[in-house]
């Protein structure tokens, strides 16, 4: 029996399990996936204890992504993002970043066509940062904005990007194919909006990375004939890579999706 896990703080929210253990179920393995509460603190030797007794893999969500950097041989995703979601023990400890790819393959489930595409990415963390380098690489076109706008300077200086104030964030909404919120507002009911949803379009796409809820740009988004994308698809296609650079073997997508899915209507 393998044993898998994700890695955060807090981690008690984690879908990650729910779809993992569907996916292995499916796959016919032996294995299982549970989630760990490991501070930052303790993250070194929780990789190396999980190398150590054998564990197939690893998932670091917040805080853990960036400081895993340190402490495993990051390949050149990894490295380019700054951040680790994926940790593989086969022929060392290494590091990967598979959500700049959940992201795109997301996008490409929906039919939608990031080449040469406009797109609006608001946020800078490491959501945003590897939705960034992965979707610019598909040729996407891409303006970075952020409430703090240092952080999002630094995204797009490090990946070469234009940066534009949030403060225009109504202006650059209105220029853009794809608008993506890669923050986590809109998590919680109540939260304020990012920006009067009444001047999106029906040609254009709005994609929430958020998952866990029906979240108001969602909402305006539909009410205005918009393309309107959750994270449900991007959680389950990082997974599903994830499980490939573990296993070699390709996932069952459309059962992970499923076992999310209904984790998220109880």
């Amino acid at each position: 029996m393998k044993v898998y896990a994700v890695l955060g703080d807090p981690v008690e929210h984690s879908l990650s399990p729910v779809m993992h253990n569907a996916a292995f179920r499916a796959m016919g393995l032996q294995a299982s996936y549970h989630a760990f509460r490991v501070g930052i603190n303790r993250l070194r030797d929780a990789i190396l204890g999980a190398d150590a007794m054998g564990f197939g893999g690893l998932n670091l969500t917040i805080p853990l992504k960036e400081s895993a950097m340190a402490v495993v041989e990051p390949d050149e995703t990894a490295v380019a993002i700054g951040a680790v979601n994926t940790v593989s023990f086969r022929g060392g400890i290494r590091g990967h970043n598979t959500d700049g790819v959940g992201a795109s393959l997301a996008l490409k489930h929906y039919g939608v066509n990031v080449k040469d595409a406009e797109v609006l990415l608001i946020g800078a963390g490491g959501a945003a940062r590897a939705i960034a380098y992965q979707l610019s690489r598909d040729g996407a076109g891409i303006v970075v904005t952020n409430r703090t706008p240092q952080r999002g300077m630094a995204l797009a200086r490090d990946l070469g990007l234009e940066f534009r104030p949030f403060g225009e964030i109504e202006d650059l909404v209105r220029a853009s194919d794809i608008v993506i919120n890669a923050t986590s507002v809109g998590m919680h009911e109540g939260d304020p909006r990012l920006f009067d949803g009444r001047i999106l379009r029906s040609e254009q796409v709005v994609f929430d990375v958020i998952y866990s809820r029906d979240t108001e740009l969602l909402r305006d988004a539909r009410m205005a004939g918009a393309k309107a994308i959750d994270g449900v698809m991007m959680l389950v296609y990082q997974g599903a890579e994830a499980l490939r650079i573990w296993t070699g073997r390709e996932a069952p997508v459309d059962v992970m999706e499923a076992a999310v899915r209904a984790a998220l209507r109880v």
